[in-house]
């Protein structure tokens, strides 16, 4: 059999790198068409911009407030959250696990914002808040307390 001489190897790295490097920019375009989609995609006209709003299940009526009145784009900031039941108990004690995103853009926030501190009367200290563009942002938080766990969904339009 006879041995593939240097010129053919070279050849057949050449068809196989540009096979790989072509299959990775067509991932690439698709990836990046799907992005744009999704950025260019309406924000519903509907929404909820409310900062107080029960619970999804309805166990938890919860509110916050920037440390700076209106929520700040580019600034690092805290949050008091302030969870209470239907019926206007505060809540203690309760485990809180937070998110945010972006959904126009698919990104979330810069930063991982965390519970810090339980100020007592149902009010919890939530630190490293930061928004990186102005936009619509979703802030999705999960409230244990008594057993029971729920989530709550925040709309925010920021301006840049």
């Amino acid at each position: 059999m006879k041995q593939p001489n240097s010129k053919s190897k070279l050849v057949r790295a050449l068809i196989w790198t540009s096979g790989t490097l072509g299959g990775l920019v067509l991932i690439y375009m698709i990836a990046m068409n799907m992005m744009m989609a999704q950025m260019n995609s309406e924000v519903p006209t509907d929404l909820d911009y409310s900062t107080t709003r029960f619970s999804e299940n309805g166990l938890f009526n919860v509110s916050y407030i920037a440390s700076t009145g209106t929520v700040p784009v580019n600034q690092l900031h805290q949050w008091t959250l302030h969870i209470e039941t239907p019926d206007g108990q505060p809540v203690e004690n309760a485990t809180i696990t937070l998110d945010g995103d972006m959904p126009q853009h698919g990104h979330g926030l810069p930063t991982q914002p965390r519970v810090t501190k339980n100020l007592g009367n149902g009010d919890y200290l939530v630190d490293g808040m930061k928004f990186q563009m102005g936009g619509w942002w979703v802030m999705d938080f999960n409230v244990t307390a008594n057993g029971q766990t729920d989530s709550v969904h925040f709309n925010m339009m920021l301006k840049q």
